[in-house]
């Protein structure tokens, strides 16, 4: 049963992120019936730290209180990518896994864990900013760029700021059980669980440069709910189907039909956050003919299906 939670800090860590550790594990909420954690707050270098924000913490504990924790947690930090990592962080963190502690990041924290050698041969996440140069860092870890957080072992790796709580709470969900989590999730007004990945809120792309098919590929996005063939691209750009398809896929990194899906997609988003269309009437606009369509492409690009997606991102309800 988790008891012991220490929370691992570096200089430029990010306040955010240790608040949500400090909400979900460091409270007194035994009023409440709910469990209290033996809880600690240690640096691992320096007696004062410095936040990403600009102020500092001091009245840490030492690195020693690492080596009782049941869970080790690493919030994110300022270039966390590219910097160096105290050694006697890195042996703790590989210490507390050999004696069957687990551990647990929350965005770029996950860095930490990579320097420790404890992501080879893992599944590990962290925000979609970040994945390619975590999977650059450590060729032996399995990112995962589209989930909100991981378990793997004793490994949870989590996304960005609010899959920090998402990943504490699946910690507390199976620790506890979920009246527990759920009770927590209460008190802190968010949800005990959320459906889908980061594919979600990634930003839509710049319009990618193309010397052959960037006329092509403007004409594409004004027409985005017709129905296109690689053809009649292919009679626009003035190349046989075969030579198209090549230069498409040199110039863009995909295909005609996997870069026609994702622009459907990313148009369905925009009408499903800033307009009261119905699913049928934006299944219509972006491409995909009809509601049944929208919903099976959404729930395999985005994890998640429309009208969940609409009532996660619509901002408050317009007064007319």
């Amino acid at each position: 049963m988790l008891k012991n939670v220490a929370v691992a800090l570096l200089d430029g860590a990010h306040p955010f992120e240790l608040g949500v550790l400090c909400e979900v594990f460091g409270l007194d909420r035994s009023a409440q019936g709910l469990p209290v954690y033996d809880f600690a707050v240690v640096s691992a270098e320096g007696s004062v730290l410095r936040t990403h924000a600009g102020f500092t913490i001091s009245d840490l504990h030492g690195p020693e209180r690492l080596e009782e924790a049941d869970l080790i947690c690493l919030p994110a930090g300022d270039a966390y990518i590219v910097r160096e990592y105290p050694p006697e962080l890195l042996d703790a963190l590989r210490r507390a896994v050999d004696r069957g502690a687990r551990v647990l990041s929350v965005c770029s924290g996950v860095f930490v864990l990579g320097a420790a050698g404890l992501l080879d041969g893992r599944r590990c996440a962290t925000h979609w900013m970040h994945s390619a140069s975590l999977a650059e860092a450590y060729p032996l870890a399995d990112v995962q760029p589209d989930v909100l957080y991981v378990e793997d072992g004793p490994v949870v790796t989590s996304a960005g700021t609010a899959a920090g709580i998402d990943a504490c709470l699946h910690v507390v969900r199976q620790e506890h059980g979920p009246e527990v989590a759920n009770t927590i999730a209460r008190r802190m007004v968010v949800p005990p669980h959320r459906d889908g990945g980061q594919a979600q809120f990634i930003e839509r792309p710049l319009p990618t440069r193309c010397d052959t098919v960037g006329g092509v590929l403007a004409w594409m996005e004004r027409h985005l709910d017709r129905e296109l063939t690689v053809e009649q691209l292919a009679e626009r750009a003035r190349m046989s189907p075969r030579t198209f398809a090549r230069r498409f896929q040199q110039e863009t990194g995909t295909t005609p039909y996997r870069w026609l899906l994702r622009q459907r997609v990313l148009v369905a988003q925009e009408l499903l956050e800033g307009t009261d269309e119905t699913v049928d009437a934006i299944a219509g606009r972006s491409g995909f003919g009809n509601a049944a369509g929208l919903r099976h492409h959404f729930l395999r690009t985005l994890g998640t299906t429309p009208n969940v997606y609409r009532r996660t991102f619509r901002g408050p309800t317009r007064i007319a």
